[in-house]
């Protein structure tokens, strides 16, 4: 059992909390998902329980953490700088329990995670794996480990769907507790049987949580009809309310005329109607005491808002992209492999493309590929979302600098109220964005292209670092975007909803779906 009490969590630079006298008890048989929108301390919460000095650099806490004996296993949403340089087989010769194993155990494991039996023995740098590769990685390292709770912070980034239908399985048949933070809305729905969802209300000054044991849909259903049902009774009695202060006030100025007049030629009257103001002054204090308790109406932190230009489109006949490719390769240790032959993909006018394939395909090396082609027309304005937000991202900028190209009080003003349409604090607008959350480094990156006019967007996983609750605004965004899109990704929901067109990467190219 793993037990917290009372954690409060505030963050060093702004003195903002992010958590507030949380509490929670992960019981046997929990999985327990934590959701809420970016930057709400889902990922420090789950650093913290597992080692405090994690997030040490950045954020403090008071309460208490009760984990007894118990071995916790913890998949970070990134690898560190110097496990990301190693070959993979020195990060699993690290593992002390990896030579406990059996040539027999590590093939199951292997089979498992959908990896090939050598792939703990390969020389090839854990940087030059594949986004679903390192979370694979991890995962193996972990099982290694024989925990007793599991800890993961976005287990399914990058998976591919094979991958990904293994996870939900494993989670679901998983015999130990299980807390995690995920943004894949079909991976909560199968998983997850309590949620604890984080909040910032009052535009972020305030933090509040829910833990609720039930399942995501029964949990987003009740929560949207008891918001419903507050707002409904809150509505009532402010109506209500107004109504009997109507009343109140034209009583008391019915009374305050008679006392003008009155009190002039009847001395004794103007006594009388003074009495008669007490008593209606008296009734008016005990009704607003009466609805000192009425019901608020509900608050709940709102959606991200974003949109794109109604003005771009592009004709029906236009060719966006006609790539040829007779071989796709990437060098791994000494040799250099070839991931797939004979790759051909058109695209014609405002189509919608995702291609889709395994883990170490080659879906983003061929998206680099492509990305570059379209950067170099004068035709059309492409711009490239890339899986690794540090391609394109200068750490060490604020999000007003990144966003900044005419350095204009007006533009600035301007850079600001958009951030604030994609929930960005005041403070947080003036952080390093490398002390930003992943989903807010993507939210910045869809807010440079709002502001870019592009007409063909290059996506590389575009859903993977937003909440289960912004990304339905994401999918809707793209999905009336007047231009083409050219993506990758794993997420069911975005495939089923936005894409026109799906093609798979295999050995032998691209083939559609």
């Amino acid at each position: 059992m793993l037990q917290l009490r009372n954690i409060t969590i505030t963050h060093k630079k702004d003195l903002r909390e992010i958590v507030r006298d949380f509490s929670f008890v992960l019981n046997p048989g929990d999985k327990a998902v934590i959701i809420g929108e970016e930057g709400n301390g889902k990922s420090t919460l789950l650093k913290l329980i597992y080692q405090e000095e994690l997030i040490q650099p950045y954020a403090e806490y008071t309460g208490e953490i009760i984990r007894g004996n118990q071995r916790l296993g913890y998949l970070a949403q990134e690898l560190s700088d110097q496990q990301k340089q190693m070959q993979v087989m020195d990060y699993f010769y690290e593992i002390p329990q990896f030579l406990d194993q059996t040539p027999k155990e590590l093939g199951e494991l292997a089979r498992k995670l959908g990896l090939a039996p050598y792939f703990f023995y390969e020389d090839r740098k854990v940087d030059s794996l594949s986004g679903g590769e390192k979370v694979k990685l991890q995962l193996a390292g972990i099982l290694l480990t024989e925990p007793e709770i599991l800890l993961l912070d976005e287990p399914s980034n990058d998976l591919d769907v094979e991958t990904l239908e293994w996870l939900e399985q494993f989670m679901q048949e998983c015999p130990i507790p299980l807390l995690y933070v995920s943004h894949d809305e079909t991976l909560i729905e199968k998983t997850a049987n309590l949620v604890i969802h984080l909040e910032q209300i009052r535009h972020k000054t305030q933090a509040r949580h829910t833990v609720a044991k039930m399942s995501y849909q029964q949990y987003i259903r009740e929560r949207l009809g008891n918001f419903e049902r507050q707002q409904r009774l809150a509505q009532k009695e402010h109506s209500e309310y107004q109504k009997q202060m109507e009343r109140f006030r034209r009583v008391q100025q019915k009374v305050e005329y008679q006392q003008n007049i009155i009190t002039r030629q009847n001395p004794h009257g103007g006594q009388l109607l003074k009495k008669k103001m007490h008593s209606v002054k008296s009734m008016e204090r005990r009704f607003e005491r009466q609805f000192e308790d009425m019901t608020e109406k509900p608050e709940a932190e709102t959606a991200i808002f974003a949109k794109f230009s109604e003005d771009i489109s592009i004709p029906s006949g236009k060719i966006v992209l006609d790539f040829n490719l007779d071989q796709l390769t990437v060098s791994g240790g000494e040799r250099e492999q070839i991931l797939a032959r004979d790759i051909h993909l058109r695209v014609q006018g405002a189509e919608k493309i995702c291609i889709i394939g395994k883990n170490g395909a080659g879906k983003t090396t061929l998206l680099r590929r492509i990305a570059k082609e379209l950067s170099s027309r004068q035709d059309i304005n492409a711009a490239y979302m890339p899986q690794n937000y540090e391609e394109l991202l200068d750490f060490s900028k604020t999000p007003v600098e990144f966003l900044q190209r005419e350095h204009s009080k007006e533009e600035y003003s301007k850079i600001r109220t958009y951030l604030g349409s994609m929930k960005y604090t005041a403070d947080e607008m003036e952080h390093g964005i490398g002390e930003l959350s992943g989903g807010q480094k993507a939210k910045l990156l869809f807010l440079k292209m709002s502001m870019g006019q592009n007409d063909v967007f290059v996506l590389d996983e575009p859903t993977r670092n937003f909440s289960p609750l912004s990304n339905p605004v994401i999918r809707e965004l793209l999905k009336n975007f007047g231009g083409a899109i050219i993506s990758i990704s794993h997420d069911r929901k975005y495939i089923q909803e936005v894409c026109s067109e799906i093609y798979k990467l295999t050995e032998l190219g691209l083939a559609k779906i």
